[in-house]
């Protein structure tokens, strides 16, 4: 009888492996980020490693463009890719509702706009029952009504991301947490080491011969007007329930001085993540995903324009228009967030936390 001369494809986390054995045996990137480092501690890869090295990467691509296995090679090494994959996966593997998994990373685009459309469609029908009384939003939309709406789609997002982070912990062998370990991963968080590129000086994401930091500081745009923008809402949760002093709050008051510029951060950061992802090769991530991963950095940045065109329209008609638009937006920010790529610095924070512990 002839032989079966059918072969199966390797499975993603077969093809990450193969390859991180090869990288393993080369070490010529060594120094690039912590990805490596991490692989030569090992000689063999359970999938749980597999995992937790694909959460470390930050696809900053400067391994591909110095390894020399890479197509036409035999070995056809394209580790950035790769691990883009197996990331993605495990994403849509701890995602919670796994209903919900791979929806946003494969129609992006057209759940972001459908939802953020929506939703302001409802906010911007919901002010035919507007308050009769009420100062800046509010004369909108009352307090209450926004925290009723605002509170568990915050809270519940917050719950899948917290059992997904629980299941990848046990994926990759995590163990006990300590101080030393945190410090340690937000300290390069803090920084965003692993997009500095090492020794290189810099990642290579646009252009294979130009190294720049130019992809970390739109990132650190990006994270740190979030941050600022969270600590804004959170300072004026403090001053209306602890200090009983309700919006509006004057350009001086500390939700304003932290808002604005985290508004500014967040949008033109985004935006300017969003031009280096069309500059970028997409065959070195994952490009399935491409559509997605825009989508969520374009809904990042329009949070922020949004948020930033309600406070200059203070006062105005205008803010009747404005307001059901941000809001929307920002609905549509947290209730995708555990199935965006927004989930991404919670797994990359849990991984960096992993690699302190046996780095050390």
């Amino acid at each position: 009888m002839p032989l079966d001369q059918t072969r199966t494809e390797p499975s993603t986390t077969e093809e990450a492996r193969r390859q991180i054995e090869i990288c393993n045996a080369c070490r010529y990137c060594e120094g690039y980020c912590s990805v490596f480092p991490a692989i030569t501690l090992q000689r063999s890869f359970s999938d749980g490693d597999i995992t937790q090295l694909a959460n470390l990467c930050h696809n900053c691509r400067g391994c591909y463009y110095a390894c020399q296995y890479t197509e036409p090679h035999e070995f056809a090494i394209n580790l950035p890719k790769i691990l883009a994959e197996a990331r993605a996966e495990s994403w849509e593997r701890f995602a919670w509702p796994g209903a919900f998994a791979g929806l946003f990373q494969r129609s992006g685009v057209a759940v972001a706009v459908a939802l953020a459309a929506g939703f302001a469609l409802l906010f911007w029908a919901g002010q035919v029952f507007r308050p009769e009384s009420g100062a800046g939003f509010y004369a909108f939309l009352s307090h209450s009504v926004m925290v009723a709406i605002f509170t568990p789609a915050f809270l519940l997002p917050l719950l899948a991301i917290a059992l997904g982070l629980r299941a990848y912990w046990r994926e990759i062998g995590g163990g006990p947490v300590r101080l030393a370990h945190l410090k340690r991963a937000f300290s390069e968080a803090a920084k965003l080491k692993d997009l500095s590129g090492g020794a290189a000086g810099g990642c290579n994401f646009e252009k294979e011969d130009r190294y720049t930091n130019v992809r970390r500081w739109h990132h650190q745009a990006v994270m740190y007007g979030f941050l600022l923008c969270f600590a804004s809402t959170t300072s004026a949760t403090v001053l209306h329930y602890v200090f009983d002093m309700p919006a509006p709050y004057g350009l001086f008051s500390l939700p304003k001085l932290l808002g604005i510029p985290g508004g500014l951060l967040l949008t033109l950061g985004g935006l300017g993540m969003a031009v280096l992802k069309t500059r970028g090769e997409k065959g070195l991530g994952a490009p399935a995903l491409w559509g997605g991963e825009m989508a969520f950095v374009l809904l990042l940045s329009f949070t922020g324009a949004s948020g930033l065109a309600l406070y200059a329209a203070t006062g105005m008609a205008l803010v009747g228009w404005l307001l059901p638009l941000h809001l929307g937006a920002v609905l549509a920010f947290f209730l995708t967030a555990p199935y965006t790529k927004m989930v991404h610095g919670f797994f990359r924070m849990a991984a960096l936390v992993r690699n302190a512990q046996v780095q050390e």
